[in-house]
Formats: C-alpha cells, sequence, structure tokens
C-alpha cells in the first residue's frame, strides 16, 4: 500500500514538472514577447506624434492593429496637455518678454477621439502628448498562476507601457 501510495505521488509531481511548469514557461515568455512590442509600439507612437506634431485617426488606428496583433486586448489611454501660452507682455526697451507663466489644459482620451473623427489634431511644440496601454484580458500566464497560486483581482494585468514626451514641432503645417 505505502509503495502504491508513492507511485501515485511520483506519476503526480512527474506529470506536473512535465507538462505545468513548461507550459507556465512558455506562457510566461510570451506575455514577455506581447510586453516587448507594446512597449516598443507605444513609444514609436508618441515620438512619431510628438516629431510631427500631428495625431490622425489613421496613426492610431495602426498603432491600436499592431498592439492587438499579440492576441491580447488592451485599454489606451492618451492625454495631451495643450499649452496655453499667456498672452501678457512687458515690454522694456524695445524687448518683449512673457510674464507669468504658461498654463496648461488637458484633454483626455474620449476628447482626442472625438476630435479625430472629424479629422486631424494638430499639436504645437511645448503641448505634451502621453500614452498609457494595459491589457484588459486574462492571459494563459495569468490564469495558470491564478490556478496554481491562487494569485486573483481584477486589476492584475501583466502587459502594459507609457511613454510621454513634449512635442518638438508645429503640426498645423503642411
Amino acid at each position: 500500500m505505502g509503495d502504491t501510495l508513492i507511485t501515485v505521488i511520483a506519476i503526480g509531481l512527474a506529470a506536473v514538472l512535465m507538462f505545468v511548469f513548461p507550459l507556465m514557461t512558455m506562457s510566461d515568455r510570451t506575455d514577455d514577447v506581447s510586453q516587448l512590442t507594446v512597449a516598443t509600439a507605444t513609444t514609436e507612437f508618441v515620438d512619431d506624434v510628438r516629431t510631427t506634431g500631428k495625431l490622425t485617426m489613421d496613426k492610431y488606428s495602426k498603432f491600436v492593429e499592431n498592439i492587438s496583433s499579440t492576441g491580447n486586448s488592451y485599454d489606451v489611454e492618451m492625454e495631451l496637455q495643450v499649452l496655453d501660452e499667456n498672452p501678457g507682455k512687458k515690454t522694456t526697451q524695445a524687448e518683449s518678454t512673457k510674464i507669468g507663466e504658461n498654463v496648461y489644459y488637458t484633454m483626455y482620451t474620449s476628447q482626442i477621439l472625438e476630435t479625430l473623427e472629424s479629422g486631424t489634431l494638430a499639436l504645437k511644440e511645448g503641448d505634451i502628448f502621453s500614452a498609457n496601454v494595459k491589457n484588459t484580458n486574462t492571459t494563459l500566464s495569468q490564469q495558470l498562476k491564478n490556478f496554481l497560486y491562487s494569485v486573483t483581482g481584477n486589476d492584475t494585468y501583466t502587459i502594459a507601457a507609457e511613454h510621454a514626451g513634449i512635442v518638438t514641432a508645429n503640426g498645423t503645417g503642411n
């Protein structure tokens, strides 16, 4: 009886070692590749918007398509801080300089997408654009970890990226 119990335990342990851990390792690598893809795509998207000063629905759609190619679904949040320059001027000996601080007002994802539906969103030098991406689905790696370790939570995500920067070109030209 003792030998049978040890044999059953050994077979169960062997099955776990032969199938579950390699599956967990491969699913973790898939999440790593997805993470790298999303981080790279997010950086390229934000940098493209920053250097051209323009955001179009086509650029946004290509970005979403690119990150969705990983097989996951994502929540994309964009934020645009628009520079509202203080028009106050001080003139001293034919030199005019601005008085006061520059103020930013913020546009969020829904407002940006609303603007994109009617055309191109032109940014100006000094604006700040950022994008934040998180996966919304549960990946295979998360499912296996939840099963084995009982790690649960609604806000758990494994694939995320964010990038932001100051716009370096005016998008109002050509």
